[in-house]
């Protein structure tokens, strides 16, 4: 089997997460620039098999785009442009970044690491994957 792999999109950071590759475990696997995407998943996509990648969409409670709606659907063209060989999903991501930082807090990290946004993106893109694969296996 090939991985799952997830992008919590924004504005400057971008978390990533994949599964194993028999798709039971899903794993933060970094956060990058948020431009540096597209090279990333190349070099990503030559190394590993990726079966499908999902995004999230943020959306409000009340089904509302948020800020940072409109750049997750770019980000959506752009990916499925460069991998049209790959499915892409969107992927309701409500609450992701909130649960990171709850998630933290169980963890007990300490509050200098609870502030470290890179982390909270790569956990964010965790539970992304890890939601998706509990609603789809």
């Amino acid at each position: 089997m090939a991985r799952i792999l997830a992008i919590d999109y924004g504005g400057k950071r971008t978390g990533i997460a994949v599964t194993d590759p028999l798709q039971i475990i899903a794993n933060g696997l970094t956060t990058i620039e948020s431009q540096q995407l597209i090279p990333f998943l190349k070099k990503y996509i030559a190394e590993e098999s990726v079966e499908k990648i999902i995004i999230g969409l943020p959306k409000n409670w009340d089904e509302t785009d948020t800020h940072g709606t409109a750049l997750a659907v770019e980000a959506i063209r752009i990916v499925k442009k460069n991998f049209p060989a790959i499915p892409v999903e969107a992927v309701d991501e409500r609450f992701t970044s909130r649960m990171a930082k709850d998630a933290m807090l169980e963890m007990g990290l300490k509050k200098k690491h609870r502030r470290d946004k890179k982390l909270v993106d790569e956990i964010a893109a965790t539970i992304l994957l890890q939601e998706y694969m509990s609603r789809t296996h």
